[in-house]
């Protein structure tokens, strides 16, 4: 008995994405959810661009904290993948 090479469910390998530039792109353009788009996750990237502009920009603190998060604790991408170092 054999296990197969892939099992559903569970992301395979480490994203092709960096964790240091979503974290920048979080922190430097996070009014724009410019981290979260790098990343893949569109959902998330678009509900923080309309919180900053209902909110006048105070939204943008959102982005600020998701971006230190993402360097701390390194993140995922859009399949669950880890992003790389």
């Amino acid at each position: 008995m054999t296990t197969p090479p892939y099992q559903p469910g569970y992301p395979q390998g480490v994203s092709d994405k960096s964790k240091v530039v979503a974290g920048v792109l979080g922190i430097l353009l996070g009014f724009f959810g410019a981290g979260r788009f790098y990343i893949g996750d569109i959902k998330i990237g678009v509900l923080q661009l309309v919180v900053s502009v209902c909110t006048l920009g105070f939204g943008s603190i959102w982005g600020l904290i998701d971006g230190i998060l993402i360097l701390v604790n390194g993140g995922t991408d859009a399949q669950g993948r880890p992003l790389r170092d």
